[in-house]
């Protein structure tokens, strides 16, 4: 499932004119919110539901509590409850198959299943104004396209995210898990202060998506 990010600014537009979405947390993930530079992870988005935080093109988890079977673990029933489906990389050469262009972290959560039109927003904290380079770690099972948006303003068009899928991989299945990262899929220049990242599929979907990195260049 995967990605549609809008920031909010706190010091220009009152967070978004009352947003009602909030940071993700729970008992074991207590970062209040995510920073930039750095990491954004892509499943810890924003809390709310359809419509505020996410949107979903159905609705069901199809990851944690389906794919993954409810256990009681953190990986398989994480955010079970929730439209936004969601996985986790898993080892015996599910995520770690020699047909990976860069190899991924085990037991990594991420968004799946991605389809076009579905988003999800971040809140973000951008601790340093300035002109940020936007990196991917993802999978794709065909040529697709994502986007991005600061409070709910796209500031990208769509951003074209190269298939992984590989001939010589002959199981099929696996087309989903071939892992790829790159450097830069475009440039942003950001306000300082807390906003909404939205990321949002465009086209084809077919995605799996860890994490989007925000370099500032200097």
């Amino acid at each position: 499932m995967i990605l549609c990010l809008a920031l909010f600014s706190s010091c220009s537009q009152k967070y978004f004119k009352n947003y009602a979405g909030r940071p993700y947390t729970d008992d074991k993930y207590k970062m209040p919110i995510q920073l930039i530079p750095g990491g954004i992870q892509c499943e810890f988005y924003d809390m709310g539901g359809e419509g505020v935080s996410f949107h979903d093109s159905d609705s069901t988890n199809l990851g944690s509590g389906v794919l993954n079977p409810a256990d009681g673990s953190y990986l398989n029933e994480f955010r079970k409850h929730e439209a936004v489906d969601i996985s986790y990389t898993k080892s015996g050469g599910i995520d770690d198959s020699p047909h990976n262009l860069i190899e991924p972290k085990m037991n990594q959560l991420y968004l799946g299943w991605t389809q076009p039109g579905e988003w999800t927003n971040y809140t973000v904290d951008v601790k340093r104004k300035g002109l940020y380079q936007i990196g991917l770690m993802y999978t794709a099972n065909q040529k697709a396209e994502i986007s991005l948006s600061i409070n709910n303003k796209n500031k990208t068009g769509p951003l074209s995210i190269p298939s992984t899928y590989a001939s010589a991989d002959t199981i099929e299945w696996r087309q989903w898990h071939h892992w790829n990262s790159l450097e830069s899929i475009s440039l942003l220049e950001l306000k300082k202060g807390k906003q909404v990242l939205t990321l949002r599929i465009v086209s084809t979907g077919q995605m799996n998506l860890d994490y989007l990195m925000f370099k500032r260049l200097d």
